[in-house]
């Protein structure tokens, strides 16, 4: 069946107002030992290149994520460091393909093209529920056009009865076979988190 690995993560995110600012974000990793107090942090912006910063506990460093490798993986996994930012609606232009049946739902299918640079991808093509406005499934395209890799999102449940979350998350490389499934436990809102809690020495005592 291959080789799988286990990794256990926190994602903190503080949502931003301000024009052309994203979301900010600080993930985690509290499990298996060796990488214990890993963690990222993420500046989401529209359409500059995101800041990002990676704490390395085994070196005490941080480093700082260039813009032009965004789309290597992180932490060994299928998704990319470009997957864990922000996913601002003034980052893509968009154009509407059709409107089909998802499973047991219908969805708007449109094609999202990054207006961002050095993006590691050409395109998306996205599944989004017309009820709900559920993102079900996202085809990634490399900068070749052809289909990397494709995310399925599935199990949502209803916070504060107005914030629909997928709780499973499936990222399939169709290019090397692998893939990686992230399974979210819980969502907390309005959890008091400040702009304090989202700096490079926030990074490195994020244990």
């Amino acid at each position: 069946y291959g080789e799988t690995s286990e990794r256990e993560l926190r994602n903190l995110v503080l949502e931003i107002t301000e024009d052309n600012e994203g979301d900010w974000s600080l993930i985690v990793f509290d499990k298996p030992r060796d990488v214990d107090g890993t963690a990222l942090l993420s500046y989401a912006h529209i359409l500059d290149p995101d800041d990002q910063w990676m704490y390395l506990p085994a070196v005490k460093r941080v480093k700082r994520i260039s813009s032009v490798n965004k789309s290597g993986p992180f932490m060994g996994s299928e998704f990319a460091f470009e997957d864990f930012s922000s996913q601002e609606v003034g980052k893509y232009s968009y154009n509407w393909l059709r409107d089909e049946a998802c499973g047991d739902r219908m969805c708007h299918v449109t094609e999202r093209t990054p207006l961002y640079e050095h993006s590691g991808y050409t395109r998306q093509i996205a599944w989004t529920d017309t009820t709900d406005y559920q993102p079900r499934t996202i085809e990634y395209y490399d900068r070749k056009d052809q289909l990397l890799k494709t995310l399925t999102m599935t199990d949502y449940r209803l916070y504060e009865d107005k914030h629909w979350r997928a709780h499973d998350l499936f990222m399939e490389n169709h290019q090397t076979g692998k893939n990686t499934r992230l399974v979210w436990s819980d969502f907390v809102f309005q959890a008091g988190l400040t702009e304090s809690d989202f700096t490079t020495n926030a990074l490195k005592r994020a244990r």
